[in-house]
Parts: structure tokens; sequence; C-alpha cells
């Protein structure tokens, strides 16, 4: 059985006619006819009663027709459906992040991208930076917003470009302040009163520019940072400052994040700044990730 056979049997099935559908199909009755009996042979039932003066659907053909039709109507749209694919305007895009883009640039990225290419299937994966870098190196993956390395430099497959920066701020415990032990909530975070805490923060193998960023701050005003706990989820960090176990230096966006029982503070002075970024392999033709990082530019520059 064929696309061909299909062709044949609907139009004698639209016609009710040999000759006619020959005619709509630009070949003669004889092989028409011919391939009709083959179909019929292959599928074990008559597809059409036939008699000298008439032709008619069997009950079985009538019942069977519903499917061809659907099935040639698909074929129909596989013109249409590759052309999309080949634009980008169809297909799947996987796109890993960051939880720190949570709460910043993703959520308008995605609802700025699904908006202009709701065909696209969007398949989102939170991940840390070194396993994203090591995804796409790998060939998992299209692309991945990510904490850039020390320095910026990726490994040689990769292609990267900030998408922003934004200044650092205090997660602190909520009782702390009514204990007295940080100033009131109206006042900057001093450095002395960072430096004095016990942090919570990053390993710096999962975002070692965030780690340096953060142990930096410590470093910069005679302190040394006094690690309690690592986490590599930021929520998993931020349950811990609410439980009182310390503070912790987060992205400003991170105020979308509200938990009971934490405060975020801004740094007195010039608080530090971390970028977020976009990496992708520099070779990768995948027309939805080149209609990504059209979206990407636009969204980063406002």
């Amino acid at each position: 059985m064929d696309v061909r056979q299909l062709r044949h049997f609907a139009a004698v099935a639209e016609t009710l006619h040999f000759g006619r559908a020959a005619l709509k199909l630009g070949m003669t009755q004889p092989p028409l006819s011919q391939s009709i009996l083959a179909l019929e042979a292959e599928l074990g039932a008559a597809l059409f009663a036939r008699s000298k003066r008439s032709v008619a659907l069997t009950p079985f053909g009538e019942q069977w027709l519903i499917p061809v039709r659907a099935v040639l109507s698909d074929l129909g749209d596989l013109p249409g459906i590759a052309r999309r694919l080949r634009d980008g305007d169809a297909g799947l895009l996987e796109l890993s992040f960051v939880s720190t883009a949570d709460y910043s640039i993703l959520p308008a990225l995605v609802r700025r991208f699904a908006g202009l290419y709701p065909a696209v299937e969007l398949a989102l994966t939170e991940a840390t930076s070194d396993v994203q870098i090591e995804g796409l190196v790998e060939g998992r993956g299209h692309a991945g917003i990510i904490i850039p390395p020390p320095g910026g430099t990726l490994p040689e497959p990769l292609s990267y470009r900030a998408l922003m920066t934004e200044p650092l701020v205090a997660a602190v415990p909520d009782t702390w302040i009514e204990e007295g032990r940080l100033p009131a909530a109206a006042a900057p975070l001093s450095p002395a009163a960072v430096i004095g805490a016990p942090l919570i923060i990053f390993p710096r193998r999962s975002a070692p520019a965030f780690y340096d960023l953060v142990t930096g701050y410590f470093n910069a005003h005679g302190g040394k940072a006094q690690i309690l706990q690592e986490a590599v989820q930021m929520q998993t960090i931020i349950s811990l400052v609410s439980a009182g176990m310390g503070i912790a230096l987060v992205p400003a966006s991170l105020r979308h994040l509200a938990r009971t029982g934490v405060r975020y503070l801004p740094l007195a002075g010039e608080a530090p700044t971390l970028e977020t970024g976009l990496a992708w392999r520099r070779n990768d033709a995948t027309p939805t990730l080149e209609r990504f990082l059209d979206v990407a530019w636009e969204v980063a520059e406002g």
C-alpha cells in the first residue's frame, strides 16, 4: 500500500465513477481499476460494490474512507510543516537555566518567545551553570542561561553573550532583625554586619563566578566568609535563611522569591554585581535556536 493507492481510492470514493476518477487523477481507467483491486486484495475486503450501472462504497469502504482522508490531509500539510521547521516557526527548543534566572529574565524571555512562536515546543530544565556548560559541550540542549565562569571564558565550542547584570542584596532572617542582631530593615546592611554573620552560599564548583563574587565582598572589606552551609538550589538557600541559620548574598531579583521569615536588605556602599548570560554552541544552526537568540537580545536590550 502506498500514498498513490490511497489517492486513487479517495478519488473513486468521491466520484463513485472509475472513468471520472481516472480523468481527475490524470490517468487511464484500467490502471486505476488494477490499483483498487490490488488495494482490496491487500486489505482483504472490498472497498466498492460494483455493477454495470453503478459504483458504491461498501460499509467497510465508507468507514475506511474517514482515516484515509485524514492521512491525505496530513500529507498535504507536510510542505507547510517543513517550511515552518526550516524557518524556526515550529519544532523544539531545549533551554536550561540557573535557578536565579527564574526570578529575573527567564519569565519575560519565555513569555516573549512563546508569544511569537507558539508552535515551537519549549523544553525547560533547571540546572547549575557547570552542568549546563558540560551538557552543551557534549551536544545536549540548544542553549543555557548561565552565570559565566570567572573571566567569562567558556570551552571552545561555545558562544556566550551577557543578558543582564544586577546588584547583590542580603537575604537575612527576620528574627535577627527582631532580636537586634542586625540593624533595622530600613537601613542598608553594613559590611561589618555582613562579615560577622554565618554565610549560606552556592558551592564553588556549581557557580564559581558567583561564589568568588560573594567571598570577594568579604575579602574586600577585611574579613573572611564564615561559610555555614552550601546548597545548589536558590530556593534551598532562602529556606535555610528563613530557618535562621545564616544570611545569603543573592541577586536583587530574588526579592521576587517571597518567603516567610526572610527579609531582603540592600548592601551599604557599592554592592557587587552579578552577570547572567546565554551560552550556546556556535556551530548549532537549529532554526528555533536562531529565532530564540534574536528574541533573547531583544528582551535583554529592553
